[in-house]
């Protein structure tokens, strides 16, 4: 499960914007996993230029094969 680390995270939105499952939500406090809908694709992981995200399996921790990581599928 991609888990947050909130004090690295600015609330920037890009891991929202590039997440093809609508995953992620943003408020003005806090960033949030919507477990439901999350495949654990790593675009939020990649993208965030922070560092802030990580995917608790460490399998899962090297890059997909998403062709823009920038653009939303």
């Amino acid at each position: 499960m991609i888990r947050i680390n909130y004090e690295r995270c600015d609330l920037c939105g890009t891991c929202v914007g590039v997440c093809p499952f609508d995953a992620l939500e943003l408020t003005e406090m806090r960033l949030s996993v919507i477990t439901e809908r999350c495949t654990e694709c790593n675009f939020c992981v990649e993208i965030c230029p922070v560092r802030a995200l990580l995917n608790d399996r460490p399998e899962n921790n090297k890059p997909s094969m998403h062709p823009n990581p920038n653009r939303h599928a």
